[in-house]
């Protein structure tokens, strides 16, 4: 596999996204780049937008396994990792898998569930693996989850946590579509579902390749201390309380590989990490003063400190 055949994974699965999802090509391509990155993805919208809709297009394009915890203020953390039972017929105990153990992993309405069951996804999602009962099982890849979450209606929600946020890639939002977006989604879903017809288009032997090839894509010195200023800057910005952390400097960093990969390129441009700041930064950024305005406010910060931080005009690969 080269370069041009990442590109032409995340092209079938953008087109065959794109069956159920209109008008959403550049939320649906990052979701693609967080795929092959490895990385885990936070859908935030208000209802009705798409994001179940996205994630179960997602995972359905692809040929593996794929689970839905619907998360609840009376969900345990061994209903998401799985618990051993005593079978009474072999008179031993059995280990049942509980929906963690899944290629894709949908959470839907992350925020509902407590403290203590939204911390059961921790450890799977940075070490892809759970403990239980002192016993560690390691999760197979890829292993991706999905989360989703309503920023609107807070009561009855627990907030993640930074730490639990800072091991999400990216934070998405689909917004609404437009009048003709509008029209089309309703010609679309007229007679049936289109995700009901939707087939996969990548096996996970491919998917896996492509995850173990960006990695080749080459990023110079001058870029990776590119990349720790601007990270030293939202950390030393008089707005913020927090900035970013070392994790999401990695991540950063393989985000900006795959997005050049998908260009055809085997090295990393300045473009390419400003383009993917956004969505990689904005969560992990945590302001003095909390406001609504919160989201546009960190995505303001950033763009300030990528218009002050010098560019490397002369890059060299290694």
């Amino acid at each position: 596999m080269d370069f041009a055949q990442i590109g032409r994974i995340a092209t079938l699965i953008k087109e065959n996204v794109g069956k159920v999802i209109v008008g959403k090509d550049d939320t649906v391509e990052l979701m693609v780049i967080a795929l092959i990155a490895s990385g885990h993805v936070l859908l935030e919208d208000v209802p009705g937008t798409g994001k179940t809709q996205l994630a179960k297009a997602l995972a359905r394009s692809l040929d593996g396994t794929m689970k839905r915890i619907q998360f609840t203020p009376d969900l345990l953390p061994s209903d998401v990792s799985g618990i051993n039972f005593y079978n009474q017929k072999l008179g031993e105990f059995e280990f049942r898998p509980g929906p963690l153990f899944a290629h894709i992993v949908l959470a839907d309405e992350i925020n509902r569930a407590t403290p203590r069951t939204q911390s059961a996804l921790l450890e799977s999602m940075e070490e892809r693996q759970v403990s239980i009962d002192g016993e560690t099982r390691t999760l197979e890849a890829p292993f991706l989850v999905i989360a989703t979450q309503n920023p609107v209606e807070n009561q009855g929600t627990f907030p993640l946590p930074e730490a639990q946020l800072d091991r999400f890639l990216m934070k998405l939002s689909l917004g609404y579509p437009s009048a003709a977006e509008q029209v089309q989604i309703l010609k679309r879903y007229q007679q049936q579902d289109p995700l009901d017809q939707l087939l996969p288009v990548v096996g996970r032997a491919e998917l896996l390749e492509a995850q173990r090839l960006f990695t080749q894509v080459r990023i110079g010195d001058e870029l990776l201390q590119y990349l720790v200023q601007l990270a030293e800057a939202t950390r030393a910005h008089a707005d913020a309380a927090l900035g970013v952390s070392p994790r999401g400097v990695r991540a950063l960093m393989k985000a900006a590989q795959v997005y050049a990969a998908l260009r055809g390129r085997d090295y990393v441009l300045p473009d390419d990490i400003k383009a993917l700041a956004g969505p990689v930064w904005a969560h992990r950024i945590l302001l003095r003063t909390r406001s609504r305005q919160q989201d546009q406010q960190v995505q303001s910060l950033l763009a300030g400190i990528l218009a002050a931080t010098p560019v490397p005009t002369e890059v060299k690969l290694r």
